[in-house]
Order: structure tokens, then sequence, then C-alpha cells
């Protein structure tokens, strides 16, 4: 062990409670860091995974038409060619789904109750490919589905307001004409304004309600990697002159909810280790005062200033590394904790338990806000230790 480490554990034993509860605070700081990360992380990539299978990565809108300025803006009507622009699509390296949506507000009649709805009419194996309905099936069967003309996928929390189940039927009225549907299926995808007004029918079976045949309002498109979808939305729109929006932008608003969180809980949980570092702090200024004697002695001895700082560095490093380690693993422990408490979510997404998300960087930002404050509590106390010269603690002048 070298000279200055064996010294800074003496002079840490001097101070053992004041350094015990510096390092409780480390640890604790470090620990309730990574658990509020991996919360809000967990929950925003949650929110991103339930955005992602319910509407896509992508939106390919109305076609795009000439602007006074010369530029290019979104026409009103539906796809022009949908079949063709979806065959585009898909020449994409990066698309790896395409579904036509045709979507219409209607009136909904069931057993008891007449609401307001959205119909939604898609082919099932494209819709597939770009949502995760087929794991958001709460009761029911898509292959029922597939099999029924007239078959119809409904919101779980519209079914409850229509009381209507799996293999009960309800009406639909629009264009001052009625069709009566039966559920297939119910689904939740856990965003509320999608489950309390969307129905999904068969394309053909919308076209036909609607008085709409061949139209398509939007194209949803699925992406191998979702974070390329600004860059790929602007490729896209570029070549097939139709308004493209990601789904960074479409959902901008809450994505800068969950960073502002993110960056707020950070904050407010690095003050636990903002106060341990300045108990810190205190307590190898009070050192520094006590050992005075013992640091004129050093120097006597042919320690260098920069010995002298190094043991108290040391003390510092010590400390940092104990509560790095400790603090990692009290946060891991805690992280695993909060995952299996339950509790039950409905609105921007569904969950019945605390979603995180594990990560290393999490970590790593711990330790580094960690090491940052003990640094600075460490060199302060450190430098002015350097600064004692053995004469002057002779004839107690030392400062």
């Amino acid at each position: 062990m070298p000279p200055n480490l064996r010294i800074a554990l003496r002079f840490l034993t001097a101070r053992k409670r004041s350094m015990l509860m510096s390092l409780a605070g480390i640890v604790f700081g470090v620990g309730f860091f990574i658990v509020t990360q991996a919360q809000t992380s967990g929950f925003e990539n949650f929110f991103i995974r339930t955005i992602l299978g319910t509407n896509g990565a992508l939106r390919v809108e109305n076609p795009l038409r000439p602007a006074a300025a010369g530029a290019r803006s979104p026409s009103d009507g539906n796809i022009q060619e949908p079949a063709r622009v979806a065959a585009a699509l898909r020449q994409f390296g990066n698309v790896a789904g395409v579904s036509q949506i045709l979507q219409a507000g209607v009136n909904l009649v069931g057993a008891t109750a007449a609401l307001p709805g959205r119909v939604c009419g898609v082919d099932l194996d494209d819709h597939l490919a770009v949502t995760d309905l087929a794991r958001q099936i709460l009761r029911g069967d898509l292959e029922d589905y597939r099999r029924t003309p007239n078959g119809a996928l409904v919101g779980n929390v519209l079914a409850n307001w229509l009381q209507v189940g799996v293999g009960d039927s309800f009406a639909i009225e629009i264009h001052g004409q009625t069709r009566r549907y039966r559920v297939c299926a119910i689904y939740e995808t856990g965003i509320r304004d999608i489950d309390k007004e969307r129905v999904y029918l068969h394309l053909d079976e919308a076209r036909s309600l609607l008085q709409r045949p061949g139209a398509t309002s939007f194209i949803q498109v699925s992406l191998f990697d979702p974070d390329r979808a600004p860059e790929d939305a602007a490729q896209i729109q570029a070549v097939i002159q139709h308004a493209v929006s990601s789904w960074q932008l479409r959902e901008k608003t809450w994505l800068e909810v969950f960073r502002a969180l993110r960056f707020s809980s950070a904050l407010t949980v690095s003050t636990i280790i903002l106060v341990a570092g300045l108990g810190m702090f205190n307590t190898l200024a009070m050192l520094v005062l006590e050992k005075t004697k013992e640091i004129a002695i050093l120097r006597s001895m042919g320690y260098t200033r920069r010995d002298i700082s190094g043991i108290f560095l040391w003390q510092g490093a010590l400390v940092l590394v104990g509560g790095a380690v400790l603090g990692s693993l009290f946060g891991a422990a805690a992280t695993w904790g909060v995952s299996r408490l339950p509790i039950r979510i409905r609105g921007i997404f569904s969950t019945d338990s605390f979603v995180v998300t594990w990560s290393p960087w999490h970590y790593l930002a711990a330790v580094g806000a960690a090491a940052a404050v003990v640094l600075v509590a460490s060199y302060l106390p450190a430098r002015r230790a350097a600064r004692l010269e053995p004469g002057e603690v002779i004839r107690g002048n030392a400062q």
C-alpha cells in the first residue's frame, strides 16, 4: 500500500462518524439518482413503444401542392393513387411495413347508448405489420374478424360505453344509412383517446360504408429504425411528393414533457449528493485544522506539497469509490424493487406496474455527478493543507 494511501486511511479514522455520514449521503444520492432516471426513462420508452405500436413511425397524408413562393404545402383530400404510393414506400430500405387507412367520423349505436366514434378501414395483414394490434387484443379473435365481412374491432372503453361484448352487434350511422356490425374482438392500446372512439373495419367495407371507393385517408408506416424517422420523412416526402410526418414531430409535446421530468428528477436528487459533498468539505476542512502538526512533521520529513494534497485527495477518492459501488448496488436493488410495485395507469399508455429502463448510462451519470462534487469538496481542503509550512506551524502562525 502506498504511504500516502496509508496515511489517508489513518486520517479518515480520525473522524470516522463524519466520514460515514458523508459516505451514506453519496450512497443514497447515487442510488436515488439511478432509480429516478430508470423510472422516468422507463415510462418515456414505454410511451414511445406504445405510440409506435399504435400510430406508427411515419404517417403519409395529402399530396403536396405548389405554393406561391415556390415551396410546397399539403393539399386537402385523400391520398392520390394510394396503391402506387404504398408500393413506392416499400422500396425504401428502412420501411418495415405499410398500411392504408381510411377513417371518418360516424355515429355508433349500441344496446343502450349512441356515441360519436371514428371508423378506421384497414387491411388486417398490412395493419398487423405496422402496429401491435395482435398483442392489444383483450377478448375475441382476430381470425374471427378476418373471416367476418361485417366484423369489427372495438376499443375497450368504447365497448363499455356501448355495453357490447364479443359476439354482440352494434350499428353505424352515416350519410343517412345504418349498417350493423358484429364485435369480433375488443382491444386496448392504453391510449384512451383511441380506445374510446376507434372502430376497425375491413378496408373494402369501410369504403363501401363511407361511399368512398378506392379512397385512403393516410398511410401508416413502420420503420426498422424508428430513430431515423425525421430523416426518412424528409427523404420520402421529397420523393413521393406527399406530406410525411414523423412520430417525433407528432408527439413532440409529450417527448418534451418526459425530457423535462427526467432533467428535473436528476436535478432534485443531485441535491442529496451536493449536501453529502458539503458535509465532506466541512469534515476535511476540520481535519486540516486538527492535523496541522502532523502535516508539519510530514513536510519536515521530506513530503512535498503534492504529497500532502494527495493524502487529502485520497480520502475523497476512498469515500467516492465506496459511495459509487454501494450506491450503484443500492440503485440496482431499488430499481428492481420498484419495477415489481403494482400501479394502474390508463391515459397516454397502459401499464399495471412501474416501468423501468436498465441502462449503464444512468450509473455513469450518477457516479459522474458524485465524482464532480467529491472532487471539489476534497480539492479545496487538500490545497489548504498543501500550503501549510512547518515553520509557521511551529511558531503557531498557521491559518
